[in-house]
């Protein structure tokens, strides 16, 4: 019953300073109430008291606990249940625009760039409870692997699934990739539209320039964050595939099209990043996390349960024994 307790008066709970000082005068009252009579001898009285002698001073016990439970009941002990519900007012609808040329399975991060950048898209993902979100993947193609969907679990199934396959030509057609996210968020109602266009290399394949996609994206009001992907200088990567289909790696430089993604991030008024590690690829999303931040307006409803009734139905049955006892027993005491 008295769990979770908190008292909505708490300023009468000082009252307990009261009832020591008002034992101790109870003490010095008591003695100064005895009748003393003086003689030369009291060999004849010596005896052992009476039950009720000893147990008079309880009367007073009585009364500092129904006073005890009074100073509880007026500080109101109640229980409070707390619901909460959540008015998201500014929606913002994300897709995510992931390279997955062969470039990608570089092990510059760990254990390669696009199983990190899984990892950390995922962590994302989650964060992103009020909005919704969409994948496009690119490599000399693109094409859309999720609408954008509310639903977290659909996007992250679909993120578990992307790898480098060979399905789709290799090759980086950025503009390509640009277009098509823009393409998906370009007939989306919310306030806010946003591409998170991720890439390792240089635009080399596709039909589309990247430029003309950033002007797209511009015309739709659509904000755009890039990042670029890859450790400065070189990086062990795929070179070549051997007889048994497995790739061949080596050494090979990093090329990454900085003033491109940098031109695309402000002419959209978007930013651009460079990740060249596990540690800040994850500082990249944090940070565009805390960017695109979901308006929610939140209403909280308190449920109090008083609980002062029992203390009082308590203390008025220490008051009541105490008046019986005075009046029944301890009648002649007094």
């Amino acid at each position: 019953m008295f769990s979770d307790i908190q008292f909505a008066n708490p300023e009468y709970l000082w009252g307990f300073l009261l009832l020591l000082p008002l034992g101790v005068w109870y003490g010095f009252k008591r003695k100064q109430q005895q009748a003393r009579l003086t003689l030369s001898s009291l060999e004849g009285f010596k005896g052992t008291p009476s039950l009720l002698v000893k147990l008079f001073p309880l009367l007073f016990v009585f009364r500092i606990l129904a006073m005890s439970f009074i100073l509880l009941a007026i500080a109101r002990p109640q229980t409070v249940d707390v619901s909460t519900r959540t008015k998201t007012n500014k929606g913002i609808d994300i897709v995510m625009a992931i390279d997955v040329s062969s470039s990608m399975l570089a092990q510059d991060l760990k254990p390669n760039r696009l199983a990190a950048l899984k990892n950390v898209a995922s962590d994302f993902i989650n964060q992103r409870r009020s909005d919704r979100i969409g994948l496009v993947i690119y490599a000399g193609e693109s094409y859309t692997k999720t609408p954008i969907t509310s639903d977290k679990r659909i996007v992250q199934n679909a993120m578990n699934e992307i790898r480098y396959d060979g399905v789709i030509n290799d090759g980086t057609a950025i503009g390509m990739g640009l277009a098509t996210a823009v393409n998906r968020l370009k007939d989306s109602r919310a306030k806010s539209k946003v591409i998170i266009l991720l890439t390792d290399g240089v635009n080399n394949a596709g039909f589309i320039d990247p430029k003309i996609a950033a002007e797209l994206a511009v015309e739709f009001q659509i904000k755009t964050y890039t990042i670029g992907l890859g450790s400065n200088g070189n990086a062990r990567a795929p070179i070549g595939i051997l007889p048994n289909g497995k790739f061949q790696y080596g050494i090979t430089k990093v090329e990454i099209d900085e003033e491109l993604l940098q031109s695309i991030a402000d002419a959209t008024g978007g930013l651009y990043f460079r990740a060249t590690d596990n540690s800040s690829l994850e500082e990249i999303y944090a940070e565009i996390n805390k960017l695109e931040k979901t308006e929610i307006e939140e209403f909280k409803y308190y449920n109090y349960q008083e609980k002062y009734r029992l203390l009082v139905l308590i203390a008025m049955a220490f008051l009541f024994l105490e008046w019986i006892l005075k009046n029944t027993l301890y009648r002649s005491f007094i």
